[in-house]
């Protein structure tokens, strides 16, 4: 892919999945699905074609929030749930730089939430990755904003009476223009989704559904196993009509008469006919009717890239103002700052 550091008619960097490797042992719980997710990005990164140091890993606070330290790359452990805030800065700042964010369900849902939101309706330039495992690992098994309705932990012996995020619905209802969703377990569609995001222009949200072994062990374990993925995850894909089912005997419509989309048996559907994926849809309701297939039963859980849109970053918009405003001026940065701070009213203090 095109990269902004690769300067025009030179060959991007040879690296391998390696290089991106850092000398800090890994240390997560034995079976956690972020080494599985850890090895995909490791072995996605050099498809980039960009120097280590043009990289930038920011997470906030949780298990998932240790990634930085196993990337060879830049990289920042910042404080819970600011990993946004602190990545639009740098993205900002530096548009020179692939600035990717770390999180998980409690980081950016709970403290994080409106820092997540703001930077994906700004559509700052950012790679923000959610491993969503539904719990609070780090803190030894709470219920989290992903925590399905009536979930018994530590926290909520008698269940959970919170209702639970879809945290796609939540980025699609904040303008993200980049949404998609992928599986620990699955290298090949999680790398897909990952040289997708890459590709991206401004903020690319991806939810990672990341197995708990120790807290919440299991949890989607009906779109993991063989015995019964097939039946119950809908794979997207663009152009394609969407169909699921071992023996593709469900699709997805847009009723008659109705709102929204829904499943139904493939030999039943007489005039009707499966929806046509299109990510590039450019208002959100589609997308968002995708993604309200997927109920905390897992039942239906669509897979891929749900939206991709093009509209000007934040980082664009911010160069662009900047130009504007130095538009035609002849003196340093120095002397426009101390003429900006004298302009308009101002006062002295005697």
């Amino acid at each position: 892919m095109a990269s902004p550091t690769i300067p025009a008619g030179r060959t991007p960097l040879q690296l391998t999945a390696k290089d991106f490797k850092s000398d800090q042992e890994v240390r997560w719980c034995p079976g956690c699905g972020d080494y599985a997710i850890l090895a995909a990005v490791q072995g996605f990164m050099p498809e980039l074609g960009i120097a280590r140091e043009n990289i930038v890993f920011v997470s906030g606070i949780g298990c998932s929030s240790r990634f930085p330290y196993y990337m060879n790359t830049y990289g920042m452990h910042s404080i819970h749930g600011r990993a946004p805030a602190i990545a639009t800065g740098l993205s900002s700042s530096r548009p020179d730089l692939s600035v990717w964010v770390v999180t998980g369900d409690g980081d950016a849902l709970s403290i994080g939430g409106n820092h997540l939101i703001h930077a994906l309706r700004r559509n700052v330039n950012l790679k923000i990755l959610l491993f969503n495992n539904r719990i609070y690992g780090l803190t030894k098994g709470q219920y989290s904003p992903t925590s399905e309705l009536g979930k018994i932990t530590k926290s909520t012996p008698a269940g959970s009476a919170d209702s639970p995020f879809n945290p796609l619905s939540l980025a699609l209802g904040a303008e993200a223009t980049f949404v998609a969703r992928t599986i620990d377990s699955d290298r090949k569609h999680l790398q897909s989704v990952l040289r997708a995001a890459a590709e991206h222009k401004g903020s690319a949200f991806v939810e990672i559904y990341q197995n708990c072994n120790i807290f919440n062990d299991g949890a989607f374990e009906l779109i993991k196993d063989p015995e019964t993925r097939d039946d119950h995850l809908i794979r997207l894909e663009q152009g394609q009509p969407i169909t699921f089912g071992s023996q593709g005997q469900f699709s997805v419509v847009h009723p008659a008469g109705g709102f929204g989309l829904q499943v139904r048996e493939t030999a039943g559907l007489g005039d009707e006919r499966p929806v046509v994926h299109d990510a590039t849809v450019a208002e959100p309701a589609y997308a968002f009717a995708l993604s309200r297939l997927s109920g905390s039963d897992l039942n239906t859980t669509p897979i891929g890239v749900f939206r991709a849109v093009e509209r000007p970053s934040y980082d664009e918009l911010l160069a662009k103002q900047l130009t504007d405003a130095t538009a035609g001026s002849t003196g340093t940065p120095e002397q426009m700052l101390t003429d900006l701070l004298h302009s308009g009213d101002t006062w002295a203090i005697l």
